[in-house]
Order: C-alpha cells, then structure tokens, then sequence
C-alpha cells in the first residue's frame, strides 16, 4: 500500500515509518526542516528492499500540502503525527504560541485529511490514523495549548469516522503516554522516575509501541472512530 507519514524526521513519527516500510508499503515521511535522519533511513531500508522516500512539506500550509500531493498523488493510509510541545503556564502561552500548537497539531491533521482524503473516497477505501496524546484525553498542567489540540484530534476523529464511514474509509486516534522521544527531553531523571512510577506497566513506552497500533489501525477492517490510549495504562 502506499502511505504517507507526516512529522516522520523523528521519534514516534519516524518508527511509524519505518514501521510501514518494513512492512512493504510504499512510504512517504514529511520533514519541515532541514534533516538527515530520513535521507538515512531510506538508504537503510534500500539495502534490505525496503522503499521510504523522504519529502518536505509543511503540513499546517495549505498550499504546502496541495504541492505534495500534486508530488506523489493518492494514498491508501494517511497517518498525521505531526506536531511540537510546549511547557508554560497559561498565562505564558502567547497568542502566537497558541496559534502555532494548533496549526501544527491539529489544522494539519485537518489539511492533509481533507486533501488525501479525496482519492480514498474515489477508492471506497482508506485509512485515516491520528496521532493524539493521553494530554488529549485527560489535559496536562502547564499545557493547555498542546492539551486542548490534542483533544481535538479524538474529536475530529470521531466526527470524520462518521462522515467518511459510507466511503469505506476508516478513522482513529492513538493516544500514547509517555513515551521516549526528544519532546520529552527536558524532563528530568527524577520526573521520568516519577512517570515510570505512575504507569501500571511500570516503564516508559517506546515508539515501537504506538507503530504496533498504527499497524493495528492499518488492518483493521470494522473499527473506526476510536481513540487507542497506548501508555502502559499512565492517566486511567
């Protein structure tokens, strides 16, 4: 199948990828800024038959997400993981913080939605994976911004497995915990020991964990609209 990852130069979204390239599927992982990760990977992948192409694209500009789908055309799996964090109290978060966490988080989810989209209509097949957090389900301190884009993308989830539902095209929402990634680099040894403590599961989770649900979501047939909280049980 031929899929496309956004946000993929790193973490969550760049297991995802590899994930789905290892699998077999023609992948497309989006960078916004200058990388060498993803040049890396796809060298990787070549040599053991694996096909990734790296491709920018600023997924929170509409005409940015326009080009690159004149570039590489329909997809049969979009999964939008794009996005940044923010630590600061509310009375912090500038109008312009505000606004760049949910064109990153969630108006790019709603772009590239809305525009691939189209041909898995066409198709009368699709699937729609968003990436969501467990802020989004339960909100975070000192985050309310991420918290709140967060949580919309289990709601526009729910709203678009309805509307795209008819078309054969299937949408859900995975929320991971804490997970590690670069976006949880300035916690601290103590603060991570104390989210390990908070987990059932008793660990922090790794990308691999929230890839194994996207592939999950990819082979689902009868399950849509549903948002899957990969955390070790952190935030019940």
């Amino acid at each position: 199948m031929k899929v496309l990852v956004t946000g993929a130069s790193r973490g969550i979204g760049y297991c995802i990828a590899e994930s789905f390239a290892r699998r077999g599927d023609e992948v497309f992982a989006t960078y916004r800024t200058t990388d060498t990760t993803l040049p890396l990977l796809r060298d990787k992948l070549a040599e053991d038959g694996f096909a990734l192409r790296p491709v920018y694209c600023d997924v929170s500009n509409e005409k940015s997400v326009l080009a690159l789908f004149e570039e590489i055309g329909d997809v049969d799996i979009l999964v939008n993981n794009a996005g940044i964090a923010q630590f600061a109290l509310l009375s912090d978060i500038s109008g312009s913080d505000w606004d760049n966490m949910l064109n990153t988080n969630l108006k790019s989810a709603f772009l590239c939605s809305k525009i691939f989209s189209r041909g898995m209509i066409r198709k009368n097949f699709g699937r729609i994976i968003n990436i969501s957090s467990v802020w989004g389900i339960v909100g975070a301190s000192c985050e309310t911004h991420y918290s709140a884009s967060k949580a919309g993308l289990c709601g526009f989830t729910r709203a678009l497995a309805k509307e795209l539902g008819p078309s054969g095209v299937t949408v859900n929402c995975i929320a991971p915990g804490v997970i590690e990634t670069e976006m949880n680099a300035h916690l601290s040894d103590e603060d991570m020991a104390a989210l390990c403590d908070e987990t059932p599961l008793g660990r922090i989770g790794k990308p691999e964990d929230v890839a194994h649900a996207a592939l999950f979501f990819a082979e689902a047939d009868f399950i849509t609209g549903e948002t899957l909280s990969v955390g070790g049980g952190f935030g019940m």
